[in-house]
C-alpha cells in the first residue's frame, strides 16, 4: 500500500493546512518529497475549499470567494529533478472519501466569475450529483446517470521567477487593455487570500505579493481541466524548478470536454495516487514546452453520440472569422436547444453538458470564414429515448424542476 505523503482534514480550513497552497510561486516550500519512482497518495480538497455545500440553494455559489482559489496539495519535490528536465506523472488511481460521496456543478454569477455562457445565465445556479460507486445522477438534474470518468482538472510544477514574471506582465496588459470588463479579462495577483504553504514572515508576503493565480492554464500545466487525465493516463511536465514541485487539485468525478460551466465538472474533495520519473534534459530532447499526456486506458463505453454542430456566427448573427470560441459556443447552445424540447429547462441543460462526458471537437479550421466546432452527446446517459423521431419528442422531465437559483442582491 502506497504512503499518504499529504493528508487534509474536511472538517478544518485549508489555510490550516501547510501542504497546501493557493498560488504559483518558486519559493513555496516542499510539501514533501519523494524518489523517482516512488508511488504515493495524496489527499485534495474540493477546489473551493469547502465553500459549496450539498444543499438546495445557490447562495454559496453566488458568494464564492474566487480570490481564494484553487487549494493544491504540494508542492511534492522529487530528488534529482532540475530544470530542462520532464517529470513522467503516471495516474495511478483516484477515489472519493466515503464520508463525502457527492460533488458539485454550478454557474457563476456574472458579476463574480462569470461564465463560458454567462450572458444567457446571469445568475449563480447550482446541481448537487450523489456518487454511488462509478455511476452517479442528480437531484438536480432527472432523467440521466453515467459513469464518473475522474480526474485531476489541475495538476502542474512550480514556475521558475522568471517564467513567474513572464506571466504576471502579459496578463497584466491584457487585463489593462479592459480594465472595467465585467468578468474581467484575467486574475491578477492577490496577496490578500493567498496561502503560500509553510512560507511564513517577510518571505510570504513578497511571494503572496506576486504569486500567479491558478485560475489558467500555463506553461507548466495547470488547470488545463482534461477530462482523459483518468486513472493510466500518464502525463509529462517541464520541469523549472529543482525538485520540480508537483502539485494537484481540482479533482472531478466527472466533466464533459471545456468545463463549460466554469465551476463546470462534478467538483469533489478526495485522493489521487500518483507515480513519479525523470527523464534528464527531456525538455531539450523532445523539443516539449507545455506538458504532453497519454489519455487513461479506462473510460466509460459510450459509443452513440448526438453531435451538434456550431459554426462562427454568433447569437447575435455577426460573422466571425475562423473562430473556435464562437463555433463551440454555438454547438453548446444547440444542444440545450435541443434538450429543452424533452422538458429539461436551460439551466438543467447547461448544467448537463458540463458534467456528462460530452466530448468536444474542432471539426474544421480551413473553410473561411466559418471554423465548425461540435458537441457529441451520448445518448446512452440518458433513461429515455433522446434521438430524434417522426413523432416528434416527448417531454420526460417533470415540469417546474430546475436547478437552485440564487439572483444578486
Amino acid at each position: 500500500m502506497a504512503d499518504t505523503i499529504i493528508k487534509i482534514d474536511l472538517s478544518s480550513s485549508p489555510y490550516e493546512n501547510e501542504q497546501v497552497h493557493n498560488r504559483w510561486h518558486p519559493d513555496i516550500p516542499m510539501a514533501a518529497m519523494v524518489k523517482p519512482g516512488d508511488d504515493f497518495i495524496v489527499e485534495c480538497h474540493d477546489w473551493t475549499g469547502g465553500q459549496i455545500h450539498n444543499d438546495d440553494s445557490a447562495a454559496d455559489v453566488r458568494d464564492v470567494d474566487l480570490t481564494q482559489v484553487h487549494f493544491l496539495s504540494g508542492p511534492v519535490g522529487v530528488e534529482g529533478a532540475e530544470p530542462g528536465d520532464l517529470l513522467v506523472v503516471d495516474i495511478l488511481d483516484i477515489g472519493t472519501f466515503e464520508e463525502s460521496q457527492w460533488g458539485f456543478n454550478g454557474f457563476f454569477s456574472k458579476r463574480n466569475g462569470g461564465g463560458f455562457l454567462t450572458e444567457h445565465f446571469p445568475e449563480a445556479q447550482k446541481s448537487i450529483w450523489e456518487f454511488n460507486g462509478m455511476f452517479t445522477k442528480s437531484r438536480h438534474i432527472p432523467g440521466v446517470e453515467f459513469a464518473g470518468m475522474i480526474h485531476p482538472g489541475l495538476i502542474g510544477c512550480l514556475p521558475s521567477q522568471a517564467m513567474l514574471e513572464e506571466w504576471n506582465l502579459r496578463e497584466k496588459a491584457l487585463y489593462d487593455s479592459e480594465p472595467e470588463r465585467v468578468p474581467a479579462l484575467a486574475t491578477l495577483p492577490y496577496a490578500g487570500t493567498a496561502h503560500m504553504g509553510k512560507l511564513s514572515g517577510e518571505a510570504k508576503a513578497r511571494a503572496a505579493a506576486e504569486g500567479a493565480r491558478t485560475v489558467p492554464p500555463r506553461e507548466h500545466g495547470g488547470n488545463c481541466d482534461i477530462k482523459d487525465l483518468s486513472r493510466g493516463a500518464k502525463i509529462y511536465f517541464p520541469v523549472y524548478v529543482k525538485g520540480a514541485g508537483l502539485s494537484v487539485g481540482d479533482l472531478h468525478f466527472s466533466q464533459g470536454d471545456g468545463e463549460i460551466t466554469f465551476c463546470g465538472a462534478i467538483e469533489m474533495a478526495g485522493w489521487i495516487h500518483l507515480r513519479v520519473n525523470l527523464i534528464k534534459d527531456g525538455m531539450a530532447k523532445y523539443a516539449i514546452k507545455n506538458p504532453i499526456f497519454k489519455p487513461s486506458p479506462i473510460t466509460p463505453k459510450y459509443d452513440d453520440y448526438l453531435i451538434f454542430e456550431g459554426i462562427s456566427v454568433d447569437e447575435q448573427g455577426e460573422q466571425h472569422y475562423l473562430d473556435v470560441h464562437v463555433a463551440y459556443r454555438q454547438a453548446v447552445l444547440n444542444a440545450i436547444e435541443y434538450l429543452k424540447k424533452f422538458g429539461y429547462s436551460g439551466a438543467q441543460a447547461y448544467s448537463l453538458l458540463g458534467c456528462a462526458p460530452v466530448q468536444g471537437h474542432i471539426s474544421g479550421v480551413v473553410d473561411i470564414p466559418n471554423a465548425c466546432a461540435t458537441l457529441w452527446l451520448p445518448t446512452d446517459i440518458f433513461e429515455f429515448d433522446v434521438k430524434p423521431n417522426a413523432d416528434g419528442p416527448e417531454p420526460m422531465v417533470q415540469a417546474g424542476v430546475d436547478l437552485p437559483l440564487a439572483k444578486d442582491e
